[in-house]
């Protein structure tokens, strides 16, 4: 397709389908998807590449901006895109989950309109459906702040996308095939540094300069300690809230989070090692990217600093340190701290624990002993077109009650704008990371043990951290406050990508009974139709 007629289609699309201010900018992207040989740690893999790039192109956006993606899937099956931390406010029909969003046929393209409505931050895209993530298609989403909004630090030199996970040397495909055996996932190969194993990345500095790093944990399990070699780091930002501005040695990032930490290029001229290592891992792996001087006199010397390997503690401090900057602009110019949570009386505990076992012989993973399987129908379209035996609202209870794992098309119903206190119980030995699409939240407490009504005096009421991942160490619990005020169905998961796979997550359904378009979006004019609501239409143009 010509450049001329390929922006003419979309901004008709835009004009079609648009639901944002009229007066907020639009920024177009038009995508491909293919699978392409890509050699991350030295062997061919089958690879997900958009526009011929692994890892993906940036996104990058301001508050407001609406994003108009054409993704066209050139693989040989279905395909989507969720974006982690986007939250669709009043929209989630665009959010990229199976529970949300027909898959995009072979062959096939389909317009994505989102709005980043009132955020600001770091965030990832990456692909949802059948394992796909462990192939790559993956990439960087950095919101910023609209001019007249203040930024609580000066404006950087430099500003990199880096993500980091784990990763396999062996296909998606065989990765997934493991899975549906029943079987578990063995230790990772590796770890990736923006796509890329041991020493293939570099990031270029000039002495005396201060940049900024928006580091997201894209892989599949493991908990990751980034660290620079004699440089230290100060978080400014995670998952859209500026933090109080704490240095570091080195920083935990809990798989699918996203932060921002600045650094100073202060040390004498030479190349440095930036290193990234798993943790609370019987076997560490570590791998290496270089940072560049301009004028660097000469290569990286000596071994990789070593960081934090199995200490919880350490971890578990660091993470009670990360505080929301009260005094600073968030997206919009009133203080981040305007909204004091902590006087807000909660409407509702929920208590989620984790599980894992055996289900007809074969591995799953639950949550409230209930393992999620996949309806034939996404259930907003369910819901939309009041198509019965989907799902049933009630499927999972909103605390652990210790039966044996069952399956079931798990959907909790919440009330729209109530605000909630959500407990995450973790009885496993590892450590957990849970996410919820739509939202922020804020991180109120984490502990070991079992939680209780008691823990509650232990709260942070002040100035918690708000974010949409949030880890939970083993044999603990974290506890969060959520106002659900983003009406849509939601997808509440382990980020743990094997258990997600597995069945270790379910569906919020923020509900109201009003029909105005303040509170939902009616159905997108070009939403794909699928399973029971094939052959439906959507609403006319």
């Amino acid at each position: 397709m010509k450049l001329p007629v390929a922006v003419a289609l979309l901004c008709a699309t835009a004009a079609l389908f648009a639901i944002a201010a009229a007066d907020s900018p639009y920024r177009f992207f038009d995508w491909n998807v293919t699978f392409g040989d890509i050699y991350p740690l030295g062997v061919r893999q089958t690879g997900i590449l958009i526009n011929g790039q692994f890892p993906g192109p940036d996104i990058h956006s301001v508050t407001n901006d609406n994003l108009i993606i054409n993704v066209h899937n050139s693989l040989n099956e279905p395909f989507l895109i969720s974006w982690n931390g986007i939250q669709q406010r009043r929209n989630s029909y665009e959010d990229g989950v199976y529970g949300t969003t027909c898959p995009i046929p072979p062959g096939k393209n389909f317009t994505y309109i989102l709005q980043v409505k009132d955020q600001i931050g770091s965030f990832f895209y990456f692909p949802s459906l059948a394992f796909h993530k462990a192939a790559g298609g993956f990439g960087g989403i950095r919101i910023l702040s609209r001019p007249q909004i203040p930024v609580p630090f000066p404006e950087p030199a430099g500003d990199y996308t880096v993500l980091i996970g784990d990763w396999y040397k062996s296909n998606h495909t065989n990765l997934k095939a493991r899975l549906d055996r029943g079987k578990r996932l063995p230790f990772p190969d590796g770890i990736l540094i923006n796509g890329r194993g041991p020493g293939g990345t570099s990031f270029n500095v000039e002495q005396g300069k201060t940049y900024r790093l928006r580091i997201s944990n894209v892989g599949l399990e493991n908990s990751l300690n980034f660290r620079i070699q004699n440089h230290r780091l100060t978080l400014v930002e995670v998952e859209g809230t500026h933090t109080l501005q704490t240095t570091y040695s080195s920083i935990d990032l809990h798989v699918g989070q996203s932060s921002s930490v600045l650094f100073t290029a202060d040390q004498p001229a030479k190349d440095y090692y930036i290193a990234v290592s798993t943790r609370f891992t019987s076997r560490v792996l570590t791998s290496t990217a270089i940072l560049r001087y301009s004028n660097s006199a000469g290569p990286v010397s000596g071994p990789p600093p070593g960081g934090p390997t199995i200490q919880i503690d350490w971890s578990l401090n660091q993470a009670r340190s990360i505080r929301k900057n009260l005094t600073a602009s968030g997206p919009r110019p009133n203080p981040q701290g305007s909204y004091h949570y902590g006087l807000i009386n909660t409407t509702r505990t929920i208590i989620l624990a984790n599980s894992a076992g055996q289900v007809n012989g074969k591995q799953r993973y639950a949550v409230n002993s209930v393992s999620f399987v996949p309806a034939d129908t996404p259930l907003k379209l369910a819901d939309y077109f009041k198509i019965g035996g989907v799902y049933r609202v009630g499927s999972i209870s909103a605390g652990p009650h210790g039966g044996n794992i069952y399956l079931d098309t798990s959907v909790m119903q919440a009330d729209y704008r109530a605000f909630v206190e959500i407990v995450f119980q973790n009885n496993e030995n590892i450590v957990q990371s849970w996410h919820i699409d739509g939202y922020n939240f804020f991180v109120v407490g984490m502990d070991g043990g079992q939680w209780t009504p008691a823990s509650r005096r232990g709260y942070n009421l002040r100035d918690a951290v708000s974010r949409c991942t949030t880890q939970v160490y083993p044999k603990s619990w974290t506890a969060v406050y959520v106002a659900l005020d983003n009406v849509g169905m939601w997808n509440l998961r382990s980020e743990f990508w094997a258990r997600q796979y597995l069945g270790q997550q379910f569906y919020l359904r923020v509900y109201t009974t009003s029909t105005s378009l303040r509170d939902e979006f009616l159905i997108p004019k070009n939403a794909l139709l699928c399973g029971r609501a094939s052959g439906r239409r959507t609403r006319p143009l």
